[in-house]
């Protein structure tokens, strides 16, 4: 199999990268060893868009962080991604923390971030009445934002996708090689050969990196693992900011958030792990988790934890971002590294390294963009003149199949034939969360289910959770009553 430029990973990197390579005169491959896209840190982050106030200034991460998190607004009016700027506070809970904040302060406006300043007692506890009243001192940053990671991954693959790039999903990169101006790249799903080759892969990046480059730029990548609850909808947010902890050496700290859905996030740890696929939570993680978490919330209650996730992100261990041509290899790009901030980076990556990558293979613009696919507005947000009018140009809105996050059947059917549309229960959840509510899929799953395996063409037995191995059902009741008969 031949194409021009293979993209290995289709996380959010990958996607950004894929939509912006979409706009040049090439045929473009993204190859995944997941499902589908967003499988990795992409689904499983504080969905934070940084305004970039703590990364050391001159670092790739401070250029595309600040670069990245000004792109998100029109991007994600582009793309109809939800998005919200609703500002961060770092706490300083004593005055010896002060100094934290005016380094932290002084970093960001290095960075170019704006509208920074400190905010001192009376002021922060106005701004955010249920925090701890022993808290002295904040930096705002007022363009601090808020996104859904796996929708902003998926709407970048389906604009991607309508100008041509091909996804490939369940092949994983097993090994790459130049020979005769091309690269060969070794899948458990067939070979394929490429003129350019771009690593994406996550926490495997540094595998890929070290295979190709040159002697004495090797990479190391330590995969480290954030665990967190999620709360359901409250009543009325208890924060409309989110609410950061000074941090350490090892990130930004346990935070409490609102999301972009209304839910409010607690976590991340920061758990250096040997296994990169290790997304398990643990007793021990989910309880630092809480006891951190109320230093900044005094009245949480976990009573309304309607799940816990964790997510392993790939920290290298220089610190910073990896981005551009692989050293000593030949039609070779890549972005690896790529943990916090990397979701607010994605778009600036994106758009810098196809540009490196089009200069370097001599690529012109196509002379038509396709936009981006349109996104209707959700049935949950509409009021309800809205819905009167979906259900009448749609009676399939008129079926909510998700009850916690009314969700309709429509909704669902949409999601599967995007694009980069939905092949299991998860991606639907994703695309339209259904099952994102209290019952967590107990009610909406089989629905969900029936309606893959009818747009899918295959037997309910064939619909997985989340990829092969996740199959929901081993048979029916009468192949089952068959065998007893046999045996």
């Amino acid at each position: 199999m031949k194409t021009d430029i293979i993209v290995i990973g289709a996380g959010v990197t990958g996607c950004a990268v894929a939509r912006m390579l979409s706009r040049y005169e090439a045929d473009v491959t993204v190859l995944e060893r997941g499902c589908d896209c967003a499988e990795g840190a992409s689904k499983a982050n504080s969905g934070i868009v940084h305004a970039g106030f703590d990364a050391v200034p001159g670092t790739k991460k401070a250029l595309y962080n600040v670069r990245g998190a000004e792109m998100y607004e029109a991007l994600t009016g582009e793309l109809g991604v939800p998005y919200r700027r609703n500002g961060a506070l770092v706490v300083a809970f004593s005055e010896e923390e002060r100094p934290v904040l005016r380094e932290l302060l002084e970093q960001g406006e290095r960075n170019g971030v704006k509208e920074l300043r400190i905010v001192e007692k009376d002021e922060l506890h106005a701004l955010e009445p249920n925090l701890n009243p022993e808290a002295v001192c904040a930096l705002y940053a007022p363009t601090s934002g808020l996104v859904s990671p796996y929708e902003m991954t998926y709407a970048l693959a389906d604009h991607a996708a309508v100008n041509g790039v091909r996804f490939v999903f369940d092949t994983n990169v097993t090994g790459l090689r130049r020979e005769d101006g091309l690269w060969h790249v070794a899948t458990d799903n067939g070979e394929w050969e490429a003129r350019a080759v771009v690593n994406c892969a996550g926490c495997g990046a540094d595998t890929l990196h070290n295979a190709i480059c040159a002697a004495g730029e090797e990479i190391h990548i330590i995969p480290r693992r954030g665990q967190y609850d999620i709360l359901d909808h409250p009543d009325a947010e208890p924060f409309a900011r989110t609410m950061f902890q000074c941090p350490s050496k090892m990130g930004k700290g346990i935070l409490v958030a609102p999301t972009v859905h209304r839910n409010v996030l607690l976590g991340p740890t920061a758990e250096d792990i040997d296994d990169e696929r290790d997304n398990s939570t643990t007793a021990e993680g989910l309880s630092e988790v809480s006891r951190v978490a109320a230093r900044t919330w005094p009245a949480i209650s976990l009573r309304t934890v309607i799940t816990n996730f964790s997510g392993v992100r790939a920290h290298e261990a220089k610190g910073d971002f990896v981005i551009g041509a692989v050293p000593g290899a030949e039609m070779a790009w890549e972005a690896a590294g790529i943990e916090s901030p990397g979701l607010s980076a994605a778009p600036a990556i994106g758009e810098a390294l196809a540009e490196m990558i089009a200069e370097g293979m001599g690529l012109g613009k196509k002379a038509e963009w396709k936009p981006a696919p349109a996104r209707p507005k959700p049935f949950n947000e509409m009021n309800e003149e809205e819905r009167a009018a979906a259900v009448a140009a749609d009676p399939e809105n008129g079926h909510i199949i998700c009850r916690c996050e009314v969700v309709t059947e429509a909704e669902i059917r949409a999601a599967i034939r995007r694009p980069v549309g939905a092949k299991t229960i998860d991606g639907v959840k994703r695309r339209t969360r259904a099952g994102m509510g209290r019952c967590q899929g107990g009610f909406c799953s089989p629905r969900v289910a029936e309606i893959l395996a009818e747009e899918l063409r295959e037997p309910l037995t064939a619909v997985t959770k989340d990829g092969h191995g996740s199959e929901l059902l081993v048979g029916t009741v009468h192949s089952a009553m068959e065998e007893a008969a046999q045996a």
